[in-house]
């Protein structure tokens, strides 16, 4: 099994920043991208920023230029830099890694979530 623990939400005012943390744990062998999704009520998961394991990074229109996704191969940890953030961010962020293990072989494994609120 693959654990996938998230930190680092919680409320700032618009124009602030957060770091999001999000570190994998298990029965690993090997993982490939790693990335960030967010899901607002009633709407469908949609795409924050990923990362290959050699560093390529993508991003969603919303968020290009404003945050900043990074990770830690060693520590199988990926980050989300949030900066000049806006009322429109308010939503669940997803950790997602798309990992290989010796029983399961490759899939996609998700965080719980964590809530991060721009609000004055």
């Amino acid at each position: 099994q693959v654990q996938l623990v998230e930190s680092g939400g919680g409320l700032v005012q618009p124009g602030g920043s957060l770091r999001l943390s999000c570190a994998a744990s298990g029965s690993i062998f090997s993982i490939n991208i790693m990335g960030w999704y967010c899901q607002a009520p009633g709407k469908q998961r949609g795409l924050v920023a990923t990362i290959t394991s050699s560093g390529v990074t993508n991003y969603a229109d919303s968020v290009a230029g404003r945050f900043t996704i990074s990770r830690d191969n060693a520590k199988n940890t990926v980050y989300l830099q949030m900066n000049s953030l806006k009322l429109e961010d308010t939503v669940v962020y997803y950790c997602m890694a798309t990992t290989e293990t010796y029983r399961n072989g490759w899939r996609d494994y998700w965080g719980q979530g964590t809530q991060v609120t721009v609000s004055s």
